[in-house]
């Protein structure tokens, strides 16, 4: 998959940006990159154009000290489309990049034509999630990413799936590894902090669709489908964790489709 750098004001992003048609917005989750998206993207680029960035400070994106909350991550996506002149977007987000692509709903829902999030969830992080956070911090400044990686990536699959995926599991480490310490934690920081947007959900006209699994470990299907609504679709795949692009790919990619004709 070929990448390429896109300068912005403050980072440099690390975008793969291919095909034509409607564009696409894929936002990989917390030490993941671009990568997480392989098995899905070379059929979505068949109609689409499909945009999936680095995040800052993982894979190969630059990192900038200021970028320690989720609305800023979400204002360097708006940045992004700025600086490649898309005016509107489907965006998709996974994890973390789900509470991005929910406050780029808050913020500049003039420039989506619909969102969803992919084992991700409106809720902010409990009392105990928090502390969780607090700890990694301490890891990841203390021993490195790899130490974090190793101990997060097995959790992200169902134990079920743990020994079929189990060259899944180390690709899934090998990108994690790629994570600068900075923005590992300026992640971490932001996710920690991010308040409830339920609210965007609820009040949002734009098709949405909630994808979960029924045996993740991270986030619960049921924080995911967390409002009912004639325009939002829940949908939840069996047997899969928290990485359905590895999990069930075939799966993902069908409910994707649909949901973008």
């Amino acid at each position: 998959m070929k990448l390429k750098n896109i300068v912005l004001q403050n980072v440099t992003l690390a975008c793969h940006d291919e095909g034509d048609g409607k564009p696409i917005v894929l936002l990989h989750g917390f030490c993941g990159s671009h990568k997480y998206w392989e098995k899905v993207i070379p059929a979505l680029v068949k109609n689409h154009r499909v945009i999936a960035p680095d995040l800052p400070g993982h894979g190969s994106s630059s990192f900038s000290g200021d970028l320690h909350s989720i609305e800023a991550l979400a204002e360097i996506m708006k940045e992004l489309l700025d600086t490649l002149q898309i005016k509107e977007v489907s965006m998709f987000g996974h994890s973390l990049g789900g509470y991005i692509t929910l406050a780029f709903a808050e913020r500049f829902t003039d420039r989506l034509s619909r969102l969803s999030l992919i084992h991700s969830t409106a809720f902010p992080d409990s009392d105990e999630a928090k502390k969780g956070r607090e700890a990694n911090i301490e890891k990841v400044t203390r021993q490195g990413v790899h130490s974090l990686v190793d101990g997060l990536v097995p959790k992200l699959f169902s134990q079920e799936n743990l020994h079929k995926h189990a060259q899944d599991v180390e690709a899934a480490k090998e990108i994690g590894y790629m994570t600068a310490p900075e923005g590992a934690i300026g992640a971490l920081k932001a996710m920690k902090d991010r308040p409830d947007r339920n609210s965007v959900l609820a009040n949002t006209s734009l098709p949405v669709l909630l994808l979960a699994g029924d045996k993740d470990q991270i986030i619960p299907y049921q924080k995911t489908f967390s409002v009912t609504k004639e325009n939002v679709k829940q949908s939840l795949l069996k047997n899969t964790g928290h990485m359905s692009m590895y999990e069930a790919p075939v799966q993902l990619l069908s409910e994707m489709e649909s949901f973008l004709t």
